[in-house]
């Protein structure tokens, strides 16, 4: 779990979390620098929980890089990534690792939960993407598990291989925030099965119901950059996706521009994000993180691992 300055939305997910019918065998939190109190709060409430310390805020790109990094130093099959403003419900974690268990096909590399509101209606900012070209026996395979096939996923709440990260690499933390787990899970799951499983419930307790495209403000500008540098890649997505997604970003963006109520600001961000994904590339994860905190030896190993593993993949796809 990643987290900053929501000290008491993070303890209500952390009650959650260890009330799970089927519990975590670890838990680790990624404090980004946090002025709230949150490190001293989970310390006193949830001792037993590994919580990381950084030294500023890295963003949730960084933040989930940062953990994974741990985790996989700690030899993790599965990794459970959950944001802090997020609650499962107890059965959340059980359900989906029965769903890959009674997957027929290869084991699937990522499994999302389906996210609710706190009114109980899905909630628009997580909704999973589709597969689009899914075969008929990839979905009576995901259909077999009681799961939907899914192309990309959000941080919300998703069971990741431990295997695959390291294969596939790590977050890219460069990203800061907006399409870091879209850039990731669609790496991720290239040429994998990624299933959305609709028994595995939680409710993402944002202050509002919205998608993030709703008027974003200043925000823009990293919505824009990275998908740009996302699309420059050619790992994440095949030459078919990228048609599609383009077009659906552009269209996407043009509704962003129609509902909002500061016009300049987003054409100012617009500008600077394209300058900016045009003319730069993200750096690589282990500089990005460098000094943030204290990682363990094993830890940057690993991390170093994958990275190197995602920029292999890069030039098996190119």
């Amino acid at each position: 779990m990643v987290t900053y300055n929501r000290r008491d939305l993070l303890l209500e997910a952390l009650a959650a979390v260890h009330a799970q019918s089927r519990a975590p065998d670890a838990v680790i939190v990624v404090d980004n620098a946090s002025t709230d109190d949150t490190a001293a709060a989970v310390r006193a409430r949830y001792p037993a929980v590994r919580l990381a310390e950084l030294g500023h805020n890295t963003g949730g790109a960084g933040g989930f890089a940062y953990g994974m990094a741990l985790a996989l130093a700690d030899g993790a099959d599965l990794v459970w990534l959950m944001d802090d403003d997020t609650v499962p419900e107890p059965d959340a974690l059980r359900a989906m690792l029965e769903a890959r268990r009674s997957h027929p096909d290869r084991p699937p590399a990522l499994i999302a939960s389906r996210v609710l509101w706190t009114d109980g209606r899905a909630h628009p900012m997580n909704t999973p993407r589709t597969k689009p070209f899914a075969g008929q026996a990839e979905r009576l395979a995901a259909a077999a598990a009681g799961c939907l096939p899914i192309r990309s996923a959000s941080f919300v709440s998703i069971l990741v291989d431990a295997g695959e990260c390291l294969r596939r690499g790590l977050p890219q933390a460069d990203y800061f925030l907006w399409n870091d787990d879209f850039e990731f899970t669609t790496r991720l799951l290239r040429g994998n099965v990624g299933l959305l499983c609709p028994a595995s419930v939680v409710v993402h307790k944002t202050r509002t119901f919205g998608s993030t495209d709703t008027d974003p403000g200043q925000r823009f500008f990293y919505e824009v950059r990275n998908k740009i540098w996302m699309f420059k890649s050619r790992v994440p997505l095949g030459p078919a996706e990228r048609v599609l997604y383009a077009g659906s970003t552009l269209r996407r963006w043009a509704l962003t521009f129609a509902s909002s109520g500061d016009r300049r600001t987003l054409r100012a961000s617009l500008v600077r994000g394209v300058v900016a994904g045009v003319r730069t590339s993200p750096r690589p994860t282990r500089d990005v993180l460098a000094g943030v905190g204290q990682l363990a030896p094993a830890a940057r190993e690993q991390g170093a691992d994958a990275q190197r593993a995602g920029r292999h993949e890069s030039d098996h796809h190119g």
